[in-house]
């Protein structure tokens, strides 16, 4: 089980002078290349014993202030983030011989932008939102299922749902934006930005 990559390469002088800039470069290289949902990022916290966990969520925004992701604040994530807001990204684009990881801090958005984007969510999603205490325990899928049918019938389809207060966006502010693109050999190219002085600093990693 060993791929060889054959991309071209990453050089120094084709990066842009901020990570978003480049961040957007590749994320619309990966939406092009077909790749399912490019907006799916590993996140990796560690919480206050300092036992680090990892899961799939979506990124929902991006700018030169960070990443967005929206989540239960009571969720594991959400504990974890309050105890050591120091999170990892990762964007596994395989099929482009492509990752990106992002080192940074996370911080809860406004609710304004929260709301704002919740309303943007399909209404079974707003309802899901409300049915799931994230990462607690449950006792039966009949159970779920029934706090959604519930609530389901006091907000039917077309009336405004408002967000849970107890969810919300999260935007990660990069400290250092890694790009890394698979080459062959395993002599991959991985450049990284790194704040420094109010800019970016642009380093060279060994493979």
């Amino acid at each position: 089980m060993r791929a060889h990559y054959r991309s071209a390469g990453l050089l120094e002088r084709d990066l842009a002078d901020e990570p978003a800039e480049q961040f957007s470069h590749w994320f619309h290289d990966a939406e092009a290349a077909g790749l399912h949902e490019p907006n799916a990022m590993v996140l990796s916290t560690v919480d206050a014993e300092g036992r680090p966990s990892s899961r799939t969520v979506l990124l929902k925004a991006y700018d030169a202030a960070g990443f967005v992701f929206y989540t239960n604040y009571g969720s594991r994530k959400g504990r974890d983030i309050a105890a050591n807001p120091q999170v990892s990204l990762l964007f596994p684009w395989h099929g482009i011989a492509r990752q990106v990881i992002v080192a940074g801090r996370a911080a809860r958005i406004g609710r304004a932008e929260t709301a704002a984007y919740f309303r943007t969510r399909p209404h079974g999603s707003q309802l899901g939102a409300w049915a799931s205490e994230q990462s607690s325990t449950v006792a039966s899928r009949e159970e779920l299922d029934a706090l959604y049918a519930e609530l389901a019938a006091r907000y039917p389809e077309g009336e405004d749902v408002p967000a849970p207060p107890q969810w919300g966006g999260f935007r990660v502010v990069p400290e250092t934006v890694e790009f890394w693109q698979g080459r062959e050999n395993r002599l991959h190219d991985r450049l990284r930005y790194r704040r420094e002085d109010g800019g970016w600093a642009v380093e060279r990693l060994c493979p």
